[in-house]
């Protein structure tokens, strides 16, 4: 049974995601232990409310430094809501830029849309060799609460293999997963989305 460690910096849906991934087979711990965090054989870093609110509470734990030593090592990595907005390079949110933790570039600002908050169920439009939605129909839906996202894939394509980028749409086109390696990302809360986000969970899991 593979040992996930869902990570406590003061945001997220801590028990909601325990839960969840429990349901989907792993063994799960909920910490802010540095060690614990960097050794478990997966992480998951969920996140709720403000860009920079979460930036501070993850630094509180050292959390920038779990994720940027664990993929260094090559071992996964999986954000979920604030927990994916957090990888970016910054977030502005009231005309104030905090800085994230750059695993990607881009920027994550407020949707232009006719409605705010995002919130409710949506579909996605994933790569066909994601393996995130592996198995998942494409009218497939999932949960999305928020204000915020990244509009623009900065990313430039080099000799590496590109990350796979997932968009889902509204008021305008926005990031809504990611697959880089070790790094995974959802902006959709998959422990809120029933079967479909355990099927999401259970090919993560593969991964680790």
């Amino acid at each position: 049974m593979k040992k996930i460690v869902i990570l406590d910096y003061g945001s997220g849906n801590l028990r909601s995601a325990e839960r969840a991934v429990a349901r989907v087979g792993a063994d799960v711990t909920v910490t802010s232990d540095f060690d614990a965090a960097l050794n478990a054989d997966g992480l998951v870093v969920p996140g709720v409310g403000a860009f920079a609110a979460c930036m501070s509470g993850l630094t509180s734990v050292r959390g920038e430094q779990i994720i940027g030593r664990r993929l260094a090592g090559g071992r996964p990595v999986l954000g979920i809501c604030v927990g994916m907005q957090i990888l970016f390079a910054k977030g502005v949110e009231h005309g104030i830029t905090t800085e994230g933790c750059a695993e990607w570039p881009g920027t994550v600002e407020r949707l232009h849309a006719p409605v705010i908050p995002h919130m409710g169920w949506n579909t996605v439009e994933a790569p066909a060799d994601s393996v995130l939605f592996r198995g998942l129909d494409p009218a497939t839906r999932f949960y999305f609460v928020h204000s915020y996202a990244v509009r623009h894939w900065q990313l430039e394509p080099d000799r590496f293999t590109p990350p796979l980028v997932t968009w889902s749409h509204h008021g305008e086109p926005f990031v809504a997963a990611v697959e880089n390696g070790p790094l995974s990302a959802a902006q959709f809360h998959p422990e809120k989305s029933g079967d479909a986000g355990a099927t999401l969970l259970t090919n993560w899991l593969t991964t680790v």
